[in-house]
């Protein structure tokens, strides 16, 4: 019994401290060399912390004059022909005058001037109605004729159609006109007690009545500057002069144009102003180049 503890003792001694199973409150085993040396690095190396992204915030000093007010937003600017303000300068100076035929018998000089207002109204309507592919000379000559009958709402609604024909014609497409005449008077009678609409939508959906009608009519009548009214003359010469963008093809493509770059407060004067012009010097056919003021600015005029 003896030799066997003996032998267990010197088994025991020979393994070295830590050679069995730890108990508690046993002191763990001593690191590795390798070990060792790792842990020593560990504990000598500066922790890293992840520092925290911080937003950069730029102020700028505004000038003196935005001080205390707000910035207006900046501004495209807009297209505009070239010499165009030069050009109506010489427009108004031929026209200066006034002795074209829309000067003495265009809308403005149709209508009785001491009928009541509606009256009055109405007789601008109806000649802007009969002026339609028409000259100035046999509409003012048409709705001569047409007052001589007494031109209200109720007169022409009164009058047979053959009758009415025969007062209007030979103005354009004069037919036509006899049936858009009775069917807006008619309208105006159930919808508007006599008198005229005073916009251009209700005035374009009448029967007979375009765009360029409206403008005028607003204008003439109300006294209001709703657009540009656009005939045959404003379109072509704009055309000529360059006044548009690129060409355009018709009369509302025109107003459009237009539109987009001329000052409002030169809208009221551009049908006038160009009508006249058309019908004295820059015709539609064979144009006065040789006397035009603008010969020299006109694009049109260089390629002639």
């Amino acid at each position: 019994m003896k030799a066997l503890s003996a032998r267990m003792l010197t088994r025991n001694r020979s393994l070295g401290p830590g050679a069995g199973p730890r108990g508690c409150g046993e002191e763990p085993a001593p690191p590795r060399r390798g070990e060792a040396a790792a842990e020593a690095r560990k504990s000598h190396s500066p922790v890293k912390r992840r520092r925290k992204a911080q937003r950069l915030c730029v102020a700028y000093e505004g000038s003196d004059s935005e001080k205390g007010e707000k910035a207006e937003p900046l501004k495209v600017p807009v297209w505009e022909p070239q010499d165009w303000q030069q050009q109506l300068v010489n427009i108004r100076a031929m026209r200066s005058k006034k002795d074209a035929p829309v000067d003495h018998l265009g809308t403005e000089h149709c209508y009785d001037s001491s009928a009541p207002p509606k009256v009055r109204r109405y007789q601008v309507l109806l000649s802007l109605m009969l002026s339609s592919q028409t000259k100035d000379q046999v509409t003012a000559g048409a709705m001569q004729r047409l007052r001589a009958q007494g031109l209200t709402v109720d007169s022409i609604l009164q009058t047979d159609d053959a009758t009415l024909g025969k007062l209007i014609y030979p103005v354009g497409f004069w037919r036509s006109k006899v049936k858009y005449i009775k069917q807006t008077s008619t309208i105006l009678q159930q919808r508007y007690g006599g008198d005229i609409p005073a916009s251009v939508a209700e005035l374009v959906a009448l029967p007979g009545v375009g765009p360029k009608m409206a403008h005028l009519a607003m204008a003439v009548a109300w006294g209001t500057v709703s657009g540009i009214a656009v005939d045959t003359h404003v379109h072509r010469i704009a055309n000529r002069l360059g006044w548009t963008k690129k060409a355009t093809k018709s009369a509302e493509e025109t107003r459009a144009a237009l539109e987009e770059w001329l000052p409002r407060e030169l809208w009221h004067e551009i049908n006038g102003l160009l009508v006249g012009f058309g019908q004295q010097t820059c015709l539609p056919v064979r144009p006065r180049c040789q006397a035009c003021l603008n010969q020299a600015l006109c694009p049109a005029a260089q390629g002639l």
